[in-house]
């Protein structure tokens, strides 16, 4: 009789059990993904511009220049260490990428001005109007703009996801990383970007494409002999 009274018990454990490692799963290879995708960064992102190899071309990844209710603050830092890039010798050109879904929003139209604002020629800033997202990015860099070695410009977090796309998309690339905001910031976008991370992953895995490629576009670098590497990132007149 006590081991009949002790089956259903035992029954109801296993069920538990199962619901538990069902809904555990998803979670797991959420923060699998994620882990993994920075471990693989590891030793590729660079914080000290000294440290930078240099690269023909600098990539820059979108993103808005403001949020409701006031500027976004992930911004203005990627503009700065292009420039710092530039500025130092490290780069040749800028490509910028971004999203310009309508006309009244052109994140690469915005990342141009605001580049020439901190001393960058126009004449060496390319812009890719069709980056909707880090993959897109990733991709046309290399089938549209013909780059095969770069350096990525983003936060760190997006930076390794970024150097995981470029990899699987045969783009030898290092990253530069631009300052993080405030912890209240970071903390909310870093955890949206455990979602993007395994969505990258299965981006891959479906081998889904751009949204848009297009013909190929020259990116125009800046001559080897016209301004050596200078121990300033930021030269006078430029508002770094």
């Amino acid at each position: 009789m006590a081991s009949d009274a002790k089956a259903p018990d035992r029954r109801r454990i296993g069920v538990i059990a199962v619901a538990t490692a069902i809904l555990l799963s998803p979670i797991l290879i959420l923060f699998g993904i994620d882990l993994a995708i920075t471990l693989l960064a590891r030793g590729q992102i660079h914080d000290d511009l000294a440290r930078v190899p240099p690269a023909p071309v600098a990539l820059v990844l979108g993103t808005s220049s403001r949020r409701p209710g006031g500027p976004n603050l992930f911004y203005s830092p990627r503009i700065e260490a292009a420039a710092e890039l530039y500025h130092a010798g490290r780069v040749r050109a800028i490509l910028v990428s971004g999203d310009n879904a309508t006309p009244h929003y052109n994140e690469p139209q915005t990342m141009r001005r605001d580049l020439i604002a901190h001393g960058v020629p126009d004449e060496y800033i390319t812009l890719d109007y069709a980056g909707f997202r880090t993959l897109d990015s990733m991709i046309r860099a290399k089938a549209v703009f013909g780059q095969d070695h770069l350096i990525i410009v983003s936060q760190r977090f997006h930076a390794e996801r970024a150097l995981f796309l470029a990899h699987h998309a045969g783009i030898r690339a290092t990253a530069y990383a631009a300052a993080d905001p405030s912890q209240n910031w970071y903390s909310r976008v870093r955890r949206r970007e455990t979602l993007a991370r395994a969505a990258a992953v299965l981006d891959l895995l479906r081998a889904r494409g751009p949204r848009f490629l297009g013909d190929p576009e020259r990116v125009p670098l800046r001559p080897l002999l016209e301004s050596p590497p200078s121990d300033d990132p930021c030269p006078s007149g430029s508002s770094c």
